[in-house]
């Protein structure tokens, strides 16, 4: 995060005696990426960070992978998904390698702990929601449509409002969370032409300082486990801080779709950058407007990267069967694209008011045990189930499936006439 910032009371010169009232000093933190070298931010807190009562494993924090690694093209609904319990600790596990890790949760409690990831950085794209991060760093309030970026080793805590509905997306990336490099000049400016700028960036604004002193649950997950800190005192005791490494959020509503005369590659829709992974936001645009364009997006293989895609409405050009909360994944190895009809229903319209969040990994993902209740078992077939002729019964009527749809092809696709493999 390039953008420096500053809350509070901070000396005028750094690593100098910053006086309390009773003539003590503030205790200096660093904190940040790299080391001495990356981003970072210095905190002045009314007590040291350092002063831990007891410390405890909690659990285990390694997610299992499903057995089935057969390749195919799958789909996963997350309405189907235990819902409640904690934004943090009841999170369920996704898709995930050894760059990025997927996960979905429904909150409904308020954590009583506070929270830090120390093995990853993590992007929380909140598909329904509102309420406040709170950190070490300030109140950051959050609403739908955001992606709340929480670099690791940041302590903080989410605060539910009450009465609504929170459903989250949370990534987590072993690398540092950042704007892609061609959006960048050489000082770290946002660049004339990319899809946002840095008045998009919403970064904490009130700093709520706390001179408490009791048992305070830290939860810090290292190493694939949960560890449980107890502090001596309240751990957002900072009284300023200053630099360029703290929570921030970006809305999907304020990036600015890049759009041509005919359809433009998935690159054109990348909101953030990791190592090993993408992120990208598609949201409601204009039709691409050449003539005789087709929007929908053509056959394209995944030869070296996994395409995941987390659907923010019912409405995408070239899927059908989706609902909101949605999840398909498309792995390397084989090609995917639109649904058979999308391409062309798609010729002459005007506008989308499709909304997804894609992230696509430059090394396979493994599917976790956790996602599995979720899963629609036939997705694979959608694409040849909607190309063939439907099946009459001797009566007129049309031969169905346990599941309630031909052939269980989703969206009530028709099924085949008959089984071949050229389509």
């Amino acid at each position: 995060m390039p953008i420096y910032h500053t809350l509070g009371q901070v000396p005028r010169k750094r690593h100098t005696a910053m006086r309390k009232p009773d003539g003590g000093i503030y205790s200096e933190q660093l904190v940040g990426h790299e080391g001495f070298t990356g981003t970072s931010a210095l905190l002045y807190h009314v007590h040291p960070p350092t002063t831990v009562k007891s410390v405890r494993k909690l659990r285990n924090a390694r997610w299992e992978a499903q057995e089935d690694d057969t390749l195919k093209h799958r789909h996963w609904r997350t309405a189907q998904l235990a819902a409640g319990g904690s934004p943090t600790m009841d999170r369920v596990p996704m898709l995930f390698n050894a760059d990025i890790a997927m996960s979905y949760v429904a909150p409904d409690a308020q954590d009583a702990h506070f929270y830090r990831n120390a093995q990853a950085d993590e992007v929380v794209y909140v598909a329904k929601g509102a309420g406040v991060l709170e950190s070490q760093f300030g109140e950051l309030p959050y609403r739908e449509g955001d992606y709340v970026v929480i670099h690791r080793g940041i302590l903080h805590r989410w605060r539910l409002d009450a009465g609504i509905p929170q459903k989250f997306l949370v990534m987590e990336s072993r690398g540092h969370v950042r704007w892609p490099k061609r959006y960048r000049n050489d000082f770290g400016q946002l660049v004339e032409g990319a899809p946002y700028s840095e008045r998009d960036i919403r970064r904490p604004t009130e700093l709520v300082t706390h001179d408490e002193l009791g048992d305070f649950p830290v939860l810090i997950k290292q190493y694939d486990a949960i560890s449980e800190y107890i502090l001596d005192h309240h751990p957002l005791d900072v009284v300023g801080w200053d630099g360029h490494f703290y929570p921030w959020i970006f809305n999907i509503h304020d990036f600015e779709p890049i759009v041509g005369r005919v359809h433009q590659p998935p690159p054109v829709h990348q909101t953030f950058q990791g190592d090993g992974f993408v992120i990208c936001s598609f949201c409601p645009r204009p039709y691409d407007f050449g003539e005789g364009a087709i929007p929908a997006p053509y056959n394209h293989s995944n030869v070296d990267s996994d395409e995941v895609l987390f659907y923010a409405s019912e409405e995408f050009m070239s899927r059908k069967g989706i609902e909101f909360g949605s999840v398909t994944h498309h792995p390397d190895g084989i090609p995917h694209g639109p649904h058979p009809g999308r391409a062309e229903a798609s010729i002459g319209q005007t506008w989308t008011n499709e909304l997804a969040v894609m992230m696509d990994s430059f090394r396979p993902l493994k599917v976790a045990k956790a996602f599995a209740p979720a899963e629609d078992p036939a997705y694979h077939r959608s694409w040849i189930e909607a190309q063939h002729a439907r099946v009459a019964a001797p009566d007129g009527a049309t031969q169905g499936t346990p599941n309630g749809s031909p052939n269980g092809a989703p969206n009530g696709a028709p099924p085949h006439a008959q089984r071949t493999t050229a389509h």
